[in-house]
């Protein structure tokens, strides 16, 4: 065998050993991001997930997706409530003059931000998020909501629900967003809740039953997850 097959033959094991030792053995504190490789091709990391996230959210939400056209079909306090067609109808983002942001026409959320701010002159610090984040699971019964601006009440509190709450339900099998009504009256046994973008076939008005269990309010309803209040 001559020297230059040699030397080519001792090259191709190297780079063999190589690949071996990277790629199977992985060793420790050295990833393929070392080796130049993009993230995005072989995990399904945290920087994966929020790329994703943050791609998703340039979504131009400027124009209506349908040509379906809106109509008032009730009002709670003087503040109209929309008939949106499908759940899935949007009409351009609601901001006010001002520039505070109101969600996506005619979305449940963009009722309850907009009820919010013409009836209690309130804005959410946090006005961004879907229905489900409305509500944080991680704070104690009764404490306060800093990206709402809201005093927040989990389904089963010492404290009952009263008019004039912002009720918010988790995801459920059908609905990854959750949902967000407004309270309108409370009675001894049931309230009615006023709401927007309910699906088509749905009235804007719903009564849920409510009792106490263990001394604690609770609103009967698999996926409520609980009320927030101004104060």
């Amino acid at each position: 065998m001559t020297l230059s097959k040699l030397i080519a033959l001792f090259i191709t094991l190297c780079f063999s050993a190589s690949v071996v030792y990277f790629t199977v053995l992985k060793p420790e504190g050295y990833t393929f991001d070392k080796l130049n490789f993009p993230k995005l091709s072989f995990s399904k990391s945290k920087q994966n997930k929020e790329y994703k996230a943050s791609f998703k959210s340039k979504k131009d939400y400027s124009k209506p997706n349908t040509s379906y056209s809106p109509k008032v079909i009730d009002s709670f306090n003087g503040v109209e409530i929309y008939d949106n067609g499908k759940t899935t109808n949007v009409y351009g983002r609601n901001t006010t003059k001002d520039g505070y942001n109101l969600g996506l026409r005619y979305q449940c959320v963009e009722f309850v931000k907009r009820y919010y701010y013409e009836y209690y002159n309130h804005k959410m610090p946090d006005s961004y998020g879907h229905a489900r984040e409305f509500f944080n699971t991680s704070l104690p019964d009764g404490r306060f909501n800093s990206a709402r601006g809201l005093y927040q009440f989990k389904n089963k509190s010492k404290t009952r629900p009263q008019a004039g709450d912002l009720l918010v339900f988790g995801p459920t099998p059908g609905n990854s967003y959750g949902h967000v009504a407004i309270i309108a009256s409370v009675q001894s046994d049931n309230i009615e809740i006023v709401q927007q973008n309910p699906g088509q076939g749905n009235s804007s008005r719903v009564n849920i039953a409510l009792g106490q269990l263990d001394g604690k309010w609770y609103l009967y309803g698999k996926h409520i997850l609980g009320w927030l209040r101004k104060d």
